[in-house]
Formats: C-alpha cells, sequence, structure tokens
C-alpha cells in the first residue's frame, strides 16, 4: 500500500514542479516581449530611427519564440504585425504613426496578462490623442521625442 502511494505522491511532485518550470519560462518571456517594446518606445523618445527599427527586430524574435498557448496566435500577429512595420522603415514618423498599433495591442496585452511583476504605466498624449506603456511614471513622450518629451500624463497603472 505504501509503494503506489508514494508512487503518486512522485507522479504529482514531478508533474507540478514541471507546471512551475513552465510558468516561469512563461513568465521571463512575457517580461523579455515588455523590455523590447519599452527599448522601442525608448529609441524613440530618443529620436534614433535606426535604433527603433533594430529593437522592433528584436520584438520580434521575442514574439515569434511565444507559445500561442501563452499569447494566442491572433494576438502574437497583432503584435507582430505593428513590429514588423517599424522594424521595414527608417522614417521616425512613420515609426511613430506605426507604434500606436503596436501601444495599443501591447496595452490589452498588459491589462489580461501579467507581463511583469512590477508597475505599468499607461500614459497618454492629448495633442496626437494616443497611449504607450512606460515602466516610469516620469513622462517620456516617444509621439514627440525632445520637441514635447513631457507632453502627457499617466491615465492608468497596470499590476498584477
Amino acid at each position: 500500500m505504501k509503494k503506489p502511494f508514494l508512487l503518486v505522491a512522485i507522479l504529482v511532485a514531478v508533474l507540478n514542479q514541471s507546471s512551475t518550470a513552465q510558468d516561469s519560462t512563461d513568465q521571463r518571456i512575457l517580461s523579455q516581449l515588455l523590455s523590447s517594446y519599452f527599448s522601442i518606445k525608448d529609441a524613440l523618445v530618443a529620436g534614433n530611427a535606426d535604433t527603433v527599427s533594430s529593437k522592433a527586430v528584436d520584438f520580434i524574435k521575442t514574439a515569434n519564440s511565444i507559445d500561442f498557448k501563452v499569447i494566442s496566435e491572433g494576438n502574437i500577429n497583432a503584435l507582430l504585425k505593428g513590429a514588423t512595420t517599424i522594424s521595414e522603415t527608417k522614417d521616425l514618423t512613420k515609426q511613430r504613426v506605426h507604434f500606436v498599433g503596436l501601444s495599443s495591442n501591447m496595452a490589452t496585452l498588459a491589462k489580461a496578462k501579467k507581463l511583469s511583476p512590477e508597475i505599468i504605466y499607461q500614459a497618454y498624449c492629448p495633442m496626437k490623442k494616443v497611449f504607450w506603456l512606460s515602466a516610469e511614471k516620469d513622462i517620456r513622450n516617444p509621439y514627440y521625442g525632445s520637441a514635447m518629451l513631457t507632453c502627457g500624463e499617466v491615465v492608468e497603472t497596470i499590476k498584477h
């Protein structure tokens, strides 16, 4: 009687450990995706189109490594579409236009999934009437860069 109980206990422990390891991997990749998004945003703030394009390529690589069990195929495809259009141009104005859609999709994802143990701030630019996500509460507007760096306000705090 002791042997079957011990076998079941070991099996449950192994399955639980494997599930925990998968959850940890999923969380790491989601945090990496958010970090890649923040890198694109920071490059837009700095006004460096080459870096924006490069960071969008990094975002695409991360998004392509996500299992559809973690984020649905449709949501990943929406993120990839936005990042791809950003990566394919070196025109800062066009990159900023395409960042609107990427930001919208990332905000939806951030509200549905825990992307980070840290607080994520959703900011709003009243001049362009667009949103973006930030790791910092301080406003650094990616849509205007140095021209209107502090234009905007935090409108939502996302935490899980």
